[in-house]
């Protein structure tokens, strides 16, 4: 009898501890995993139950969670959509999390490591647990300065920072739509519309175009080859350099030519000021080969090239490739060829030369807080890259006068802002009449306040280069003299 009763106190201890074991795996190990499987209806409901936080634009909110009366205790809701769409992306019960909504998760939906406090009080409570509400570095007066200027009907990007800090002022972008439509509650409504967008010319719901397009820099990427000019010692500003019209290059019967219509065509020689201000390819593209691959492409990831990036947004690494030829380094020294670079990065590269050759971090995080206003976390200026001297970057800055000059970027001129600034044009293949066209700058150019980037992609070149030049003039004047 006795043998029997120790039989069953071992069975029943073993199921105990067989029991233990599957808790602690079920409530420990595995808690993530079941938590964020797609199948965990359970998990869905709550969170699109909870009061997910806010994200703030100047203390006011671009997206919050408000009561609803379907299945769900609250319904996410965005506000001025087509200004911030490209930030805030959507918290969709259908489509998932994009944008600021799917970096920011932890954060908005109260399960960060600073928010624990606030979730034992839940627990011991039952008090509704709210998420954190998260400050953008936004200037809402940028922003929508920044969407303004993009006419309807193209594909454009604009980034405005402050150079001195790295804090993204405005980020734009067209085509821009409403998230409300993709984050409704109702699966087959946010199919449909999700269908609809996806019509839209250049529009894709998941991309947030300043960051995430990759197009040619065109000649904007010429202030990386200046940079390494003036780096290697072998090149002054008032140095006389040929200006062919065009060369042959090494190993090839490609002709790599100026800019057709431009005044390179009436010079035979002329200094780099000269030649940057009217962005001549030939001398540039000899330039580079000259100097080689290695040193444009140093020079080129000094300003944050070939690096991802997380501003929280994720940044994708704009592109100098490996490996390459002469001919193809001079076709690449243009803007050309493999060379791709977001909106973001272009801005980064006046913004260093705007701060004394330091580039600092771009940041779109101001704060973070409880729900009880708590601070728990403040960001702070970070020091990205090193890019250039002090020195260079002051030879820049001159160099970058020039094109508002009677340079490629006359239109440009201000009389009331002093503007430092590059433009660019990048041919979309020998068969097509579109091009990428950009600018990228800074102002007032003795003391820059913001740098200022504008790219429009597949655009024509008339529209796009009186565009980009004349959108310009107008940020930097509204911006700097408000």
């Amino acid at each position: 009898m006795n043998q029997a009763i120790r039989n069953t106190w071992v069975v029943v201890i073993a199921m105990f501890l067989v029991l233990i074991v599957a808790i602690s795996i079920i409530q420990v190990l595995a808690a993530d995993a079941l938590k964020n499987n797609d199948f965990n209806s359970r998990q869905l409901y709550q969170e699109f139950g909870s009061a997910r936080g806010p994200i703030l634009v100047d203390g006011n909110p671009i997206a919050e969670s408000v009561e609803s009366n379907d299945d769900f205790n609250y319904q996410r809701v965005y506000h001025d959509t087509e200004l911030y769409s490209g930030l805030t992306g959507f918290y969709s019960l259908t489509y998932g999390a994009t944008g600021l909504e799917d970096k920011l998760n932890r954060h908005l939906a109260g399960s960060s490591d600073g928010q624990f406090v606030d979730r034992l009080i839940q627990l011991f409570s039952g008090t509704q647990m709210e998420g954190a509400q998260v400050e953008l570095t936004i200037d809402p007066e940028m922003q929508e300065l920044a969407y303004s200027v993009m006419p309807e009907g193209v594909q454009g990007s604009v980034v405005i920072s402050d150079p001195s800090t790295g804090d993204v002022l405005a980020m734009a972008s067209k085509p821009s739509y409403d998230t409300n439509l993709l984050a409704t509650h109702s699966g087959a409504a946010a199919s449909a519309n999700m269908e609809e967008l996806q019509t839209v010319p250049g529009l894709s719901p998941y991309v947030n175009r300043p960051t995430a397009s990759l197009p040619a820099p065109g000649s904007t990427f010429k202030l990386i080859d200046t940079v390494a000019m003036l780096e290697s010692g072998d090149y002054q500003t008032d140095e006389m350099m040929d200006v062919p019209d065009s060369i042959t290059l090494p190993n090839s019967s490609t002709e790599l030519g100026n800019f057709g219509g431009g005044l390179c065509g009436n010079l035979d020689r002329a200094t780099l000021a000269e030649i940057f201000a009217q962005s001549c390819n030939t001398p540039f593209a000899t330039a580079a080969m000259e100097l080689g691959q290695d040193r444009i492409r140093q020079t080129a990831e000094n300003f944050g090239f070939n690096q991802p990036l997380e501003i929280p947004l994720s940044v994708a690494a704009s592109q100098f490739p490996d490996d390459l030829d002469d001919a193809a380094l001079a076709q690449s020294s243009i803007g050309q060829r493999d060379v791709k670079a977001t909106a973001l990065q272009m801005n980064m590269v006046a913004a260093a030369i705007a701060n004394e050759g330091t580039l600092m971090k771009p940041q779109l995080i101001d704060s973070i807080r409880g729900s009880d206003l708590t601070l728990l976390e403040e960001m702070q200026p970070e020091v990205f890259k090193r890019s250039t001297t002090p020195e260079i970057a002051e030879q820049m800055t001159e160099l970058m006068r020039e094109p508002l000059d009677g340079g490629t970027a006359y239109r440009a001129k201000s009389e009331t802002v002093d503007i430092a600034a590059k433009t660019g044009t990048a041919q979309l293949g020998a068969d097509n009449d579109l091009v990428n066209s950009w600018i990228t700058g800074f102002a007032p150019a003795d003391d820059p306040q913001v740098a200022v980037t504008i790219v429009y992609q597949n655009i024509d070149f008339d529209q796009g280069s009186a565009l980009t030049s004349t959108n310009l003039k107008e940020i930097m004047e509204a911006v700097v003299t408000q």
